[in-house]
């Protein structure tokens, strides 16, 4: 069986590990209205999803 001869520093542990952080979610402009929204997501400025309104938009601001 495999076993490690030395222990692994933090520091190589931390450089192997570089590459395990979340990439930053991408956003799209919305067709309808203009605002960022989240792609394949209702957009929860206008309410719009694929070119018709699937939840009433809350436009009393």
């Amino acid at each position: 069986m495999a076993v490690p001869k030395k222990k692994i520093s933090k520091s190589k542990r931390d450089m192997r590990r570089a590459h395990h952080r979340l990439s930053p979610s991408s956003y799209n402009e919305c067709p309808k209205c203009g605002e960022l929204k989240r792609p394949h997501h209702v957009c929860q400025a206008c309410g719009h999803y694929d070119d018709r309104e699937v939840i009433e938009a809350d436009n009393a601001a």
